[in-house]
């Protein structure tokens, strides 16, 4: 009897060990914490100078790698060359002007707006309020408005009724409706111009000083897109006359509902810029697929940092030249495989992006230029630091953040799950991986531009440090062990999702 009680003990272990691919843990093995340290340890040192976009360093960062990739035997995806190329414009701050009723408004006062939208001149005689400018559920501040080619004004924050309760999710849990969102919606609905009023303007405008003073980097484009302004309570109630902005916030409380007009106002909107035109490269590893080459799993990481400041060399050892560097393995990893015969059936794209401090603009330029149809895409597999311990871990290195691999495919999530059980065995955490994480850290890396085109992601990422953004973020700090152990957690992820029979399902929409 105790012998038929210890194999059922065992036996679930046993069948987990008969589930293992012998054949993807020998290619895992070559995801190697030495190889990551060597390319680490260039690409992360002062000669490098901080990797910033268009910068010297940028550029021989962008050599190393594709010097990587020829060297694993991987062939330049096309025209003999591993780089995509993208045209950036460096724009000078340079503050809108704007009439109002035959009235010039005052920048730094009235409004700011951000540098770097497309130059352009808007004169209306009507602005449609448009109360909170969100649209979900049975809350719908677009229901019956039709906002095309309109300058439109929203109220920031989010509605509550007068139990406290949000409006949106009818819960006392907001629905995360960030002004980030609300301008996607306002821009996919073709509105023409868009006046976000703020609380406190002094404030906003202290807070983002260094953001309005300063040179921006922004994708050179030939299409006009919707100039975002923010505004003042009294610049807004300047528009609207009859309804207040308080007294829009008072009626939709009261009644639970939205609430739109549209007011006769008189607006000249007049966006300029000073621009300097650049260049730079997203550097591309690309490993044809077997029977199924015609579909495509992507995995990616920023290459660039933050420059210099002075003498000052910002080296980003683990933002994100851990990504990067981790990126760099996988692929060689993958391209040994197929040397020898052992897949990949789907096509494989290793993508290291500039521009990604910058706002995200290599990974935005590939989708907007993608070099193999986005509807072939299967995934994106980002990694954006993964070589440090936040302080939740201090006593725990074996753990990693997970954002994003639930919000369009629940067959990745259950991909990724097993994987990691199967062979990993790290801590998955999912903290913010919640709707309504304030740090918003799944609109903020390179696979959110992916996601955003219905594509389903991954985000690894360690967590924020004493180190992040600042001069100390150097690869002597960095866990190697830890790091290969995440790589090869996302080997065996992309392993899987490359040669397994049926392409992940896009079930969801949890963005």
């Amino acid at each position: 009897m105790k012998q038929i009680l210890a194999f059922l003990i065992l036996f679930p272990a046993l069948i987990l060990a008969q589930q293992k691919d012998t054949v993807a843990m020998r290619y895992a093995e070559m995801v190697t914490k030495s190889g990551m340290r060597v390319n680490l340890t260039v690409l992360a040192s002062d000669e490098y100078e901080g990797r910033e976009t268009g910068k010297k360093g940028q550029k021989m960062a962008a050599e190393y790698i594709a010097k990587q990739f020829k060297d694993a035997g991987i062939p330049p995806y096309k025209d003999n060359t591993y780089y995509q190329e993208f045209p950036l414009n460096i724009v000078k701050p340079m503050a809108a002007e704007i009439i109002v009723n035959n009235k010039k408004r005052i920048a730094g006062k009235d409004f700011y707006n951000y540098p770097g939208q497309t130059e352009q001149t808007i004169t209306v005689n009507r602005v449609l309020l448009l109360g909170y400018g969100i649209s979900e559920g049975n809350y719908d501040d677009y229901k019956g408005n039709n906002v095309r080619d309109k300058v439109v004004m929203i109220l920031s924050g989010e509605p509550v009724g007068k139990d406290s309760a949000s409006l949106v999710t009818g819960t006392k849990k907001k629905a995360g409706w960030s002004n980030r969102i609300k301008i996607e919606k306002a821009k996919k609905c073709g509105a023409k111009a868009l006046f976000v009023v703020v609380d406190d303007i002094a404030k906003d405008l202290e807070d983002n000083k260094q953001r309005l003073q300063s040179e921006s980097m922004r994708l050179e484009t030939t299409t006009t897109e919707m100039p975002v302004i923010y505004i003042s309570k009294e610049m807004a109630n300047e528009i609207l006359k009859k309804q207040t902005t308080e007294e829009t916030r008072k009626k939709i409380y009261e009644t639970g509902k939205p609430v739109s007009f549209r007011a006769k106002a008189k607006v000249v909107i007049e966006i300029k810029n000073n621009i300097t035109k650049i260049n730079s490269e997203n550097v591309l590893a690309y490993i044809e697929g077997s029977d199924k080459k015609n579909e495509l799993i992507i995995v990616t990481a920023h290459y660039d940092h933050l420059g210099m400041d002075g003498y000052m060399v910002y080296n980003g050892a683990d933002d994100d030249g851990s990504g990067t560097v981790a990126v760099i393995e996988l692929a060689k990893a993958f391209e040994k495989a197929k040397q020898q015969g052992d897949g990949p059936r789907r096509s494989m794209l290793f993508m290291t992006v500039a521009g990604e401090e910058k706002g995200l603009l290599g990974s935005s330029y590939y989708v907007q230029h993608p070099e193999y149809p986005l509807s072939s895409t299967v995934c994106d597999l980002n990694i954006d630091m993964i070589g440090r311990l936040d302080e939740k871990h201090n006593d725990n290195p074996n753990y990693i953040y997970l954002i994003g691999d639930d919000k369009l495919s629940s067959q990745l999530h259950a991909i990724s799950e097993n994987a990691n059980k199967t062979y990993s065995n790290l801590e998955l955490d999912y903290t913010y991986n919640d709707i309504n994480d304030k740090n918003r850290y799944y609109y903020r890396s390179d696979h959110y531009n992916f996601a955003k085109n219905g594509i389903p992601v991954i985000f690894y990422f360690n967590g924020v440090h004493a180190d992040y953004h600042r001069e100390t973020d150097e690869v002597e700090k960095i866990d190697f062990n830890k790091m290969a152990k995440i790589a090869r957690l996302v080997f065996y992820t992309a392993w899987e999702l490359a040669n397994r029979q049926d392409r992940i399902v896009v079930d969801s929409d949890k963005k």
